[in-house]
């Protein structure tokens, strides 16, 4: 028994230790159909945090999350917002208590988001840079 549950939390140690240093590379993308220029980390965290519901040239902006406790939704709120997963729910449990705002909607993956924001030019979201296809156009790439 002792042997093999020091197996286990090896291969667990690994798993958990290779799961932190993953990374995609991810794109903020837009329809192609929307004309906004390129938007800085800062612009594009007020659209998904709620605090800005408009693109710069004053088009409504609809955010669109990967699916909760995805690597790329990890990955793009630390890099955009510098929030983990627990600052963030804490941000949206105090905006909708206060009245200020839904977080935003969620996709399954990276095509789900794709499919949606190329049939539909108010809305932003982050995919996988491999998912990236001429329906949609990147306004942020982040290394």
């Amino acid at each position: 028994m002792g042997h093999r549950l020091h197996h286990f939390l090896g291969a667990l140690a690994i798993s958990l230790g290779t799961a932190g240093h993953a990374s995609a590379e991810l794109v903020v993308i837009v329809s192609a159909r929307n004309p906004a220029p390129a938007l800085s980390s800062d612009q594009i965290a007020a659209i998904f945090l709620g605090q800005a519901g408009r693109f710069p040239d004053g088009a409504e902006a609809v955010a669109l999350d990967q699916r909760l406790g995805s690597l790329e939704r990890n990955q793009f709120y630390q890099q955009v917002a510098g929030k983990t997963p627990a600052l963030l729910k804490a941000h949206w449990s105090k905006m909708v208590f206060t009245g200020r705002g839904q977080p935003p909607r969620e996709a399954a993956d990276s095509a789900s988001v794709r499919r949606m924001v190329a049939d539909n030019p108010s809305m932003i979201g982050y995919i996988e840079r491999a998912a990236l296809d001429g329906s949609v156009r990147p306004v942020l790439v982040l290394r």
